[in-house]
């Protein structure tokens, strides 16, 4: 036979509503407790105040009387006084009867020795010399309630009561009884409305777990486009939240991975078609083997080296595995050696290479190779994406605590759609950047993870000049070394 296992929900519903019930049964012990103390607290005081009265009333006898021998063998005077309390207090109680033996309170709810009405203890009035006056045959308590009947300063007797350690009256019992099946009966209703109120709200409060569950399911079946409802800002909101953002990225992950490949297949169709085309006219002997059709094929050999690189020099960067060995480097003096590298190069192609507004000296904590590698790729970009009488001009501003190198180009320009592409991989904006320059779109990807692995940034916007304008920003030496 399957046992029932209860599911989230339940097990929730079950956790609250024994929480219920176990406070529920505790405050019952509680109320009760409190309850019969208070209740013989309750009858002690009263007992009390009996004592008091009948004290100062067999005072006031003994002081006319000058002795006890009017209460020896008078019990029905004491009751007599008693039953002047009672009409002093409106009591419509049955007055107490003398029994037989003298003994007193026998009647319909009592026994021999039981005491009258208003008192619910046995009591005794006892002398100077500890001599039984009134009271029943047992012995007199040594631990019970005692008033001295004190005269002229002097005690001359005691009203003695009989300890409370438990109810004895019937009318007591009763009432106590009565009060314990109703609070058993406020236990019970209180369950069922804790029960009614519990369920809906395990279920209430697992709703977004639930929602967060199937969502999950869905996410590891592969359909990252799933998403769950937000709402609230509790902490399972915020996990909603968490959870699609996490799907986002894992779409648009997936997406990129999926491009990723299509542009890699790309980018190494068309070389290799060149050269197998190259070579299969070679073969059929359509073109002969010359010195030029080595150089073509080196060209496209060129071409897919260079993509092979980039391609190994991304997933590297993307890994954080190149090798960076860093140490205070002059940045200006580094950017001013790439740039005497690259002038000529300008020169031949009708540009203009231009160094303006640099400091003398800015120290950053890097990596001399991959920030010659930086600046190599940002001027080899512009070389190949600049229209010739252009100009690529290079300002740089030390802040407070970073260098800020701008890189500002000539038309060409972009589009704004197209400028927040442009640090992606194997994107160019074809209408003015094409396949025949001989990028492959990797090296703008590959410069922001280098600004990245240095602490600095990298933003691309429009160039007054009417082309690109690229912004590193670095941090300075002192502070990127305090960092590490």
């Amino acid at each position: 036979m399957k046992l029932w296992r209860p599911g989230i929900t339940g097990k929730l519903f079950l956790a609250i509503f024994a929480t219920c019930i176990m406070l529920l049964v505790t405050m019952h012990w509680a109320v009760r407790i409190s309850f019969e103390r208070g209740f013989i607290d309750y009858i002690k005081h009263g007992n009390e105040q009996r004592l008091k009265m009948l004290s100062d009333a067999l005072a006031e006898q003994y002081t006319l009387q000058g002795n006890w021998r009017f209460l020896r063998n008078n019990d029905r005077f004491v009751f007599q006084i008693l039953r002047s309390f009672e009409h002093e207090n409106d009591d419509d109680r049955p007055r107490p009867e003398r029994g037989p033996g003298g003994e007193y309170g026998q009647g319909p709810d009592r026994g021999p020795g039981m005491p009258p009405p208003g008192w619910r203890t046995q009591f005794w009035v006892i002398d100077q010399d500890r001599k039984v006056l009134v009271g029943p045959r047992a012995p007199v308590p040594s631990d019970g309630s005692r008033r001295a009947i004190t005269v002229e300063g002097k005690a001359v007797g005691w009203v003695v009561a009989s300890p409370i350690e438990r109810l004895t009256r019937n009318t007591d019992i009763n009432f106590d009884r009565q009060q314990k099946r109703t609070s058993w009966l406020i236990v019970g209703l209180a369950t069922i409305l804790a029960a009614l109120a519990t369920f809906p709200l395990a279920r209430g409060l697992l709703a977004p777990v639930k929602r967060l569950v199937e969502g999950t399911h869905q996410l590891a079946a592969g359909n990252f486009a799933t998403r769950v409802d937000a709402t609230g800002q509790d902490e399972l909101g915020r996990l909603a939240q968490d959870f699609n953002q996490l799907a986002s990225t894992l779409e648009k992950n997936r997406q990129m991975r999926r491009d990723f490949m299509a542009d890699i297949s790309h980018e190494l169709r068309t070389p290799l078609a060149v050269l197998r085309g190259e070579l299969e006219a070679i073969q059929d002997g359509v073109r002969r083997f010359t010195p030029e059709s080595v150089t073509s094929l080196q060209a496209e050999v060129a071409t897919l080296t260079k993509l092979v690189d980039d391609l190994h020099q991304l997933s590297m960067s993307d890994e954080g595995a190149l090798a960076y060995q860093k140490a205070p480097v002059d940045l200006v003096t580094l950017l001013e050696v790439a740039a005497g590298a690259f002038r000529q190069r300008f020169a031949d192609h009708g540009l203009n290479l231009r160094l303006s507004s640099l400091p003398e000296q800015v120290h950053v904590f890097g990596d001399r190779d991959r920030l010659m590698q930086l600046f190599n790729n940002l001027l080899e970009n512009s070389l190949r994406y600049t229209d010739s009488g252009g100009e690529l001009l290079i300002s740089g501003r030390q802040q407070e605590n970073s260098i800020r190198l701008t890189f500002s180009d000539s038309a060409p320009g972009v589009t704004d759609q197209q400028l927040e592409m442009l640090c992606e991989r194997f994107y160019r904006a074809e209408a003015s950047r094409n396949r025949a320059s001989g990028g492959s779109g990797l090296g703008l990807a590959i410069c922001q993870n280098i600004v990245n692995a240095h602490g600095g940034t990298l933003s691309v916007a429009h160039s007054p000049a009417g082309g690109v304008s690229i912004t590193l920003t670095l941090p300075l030496e002192r502070d990127l070394a305090r960092e590490i």
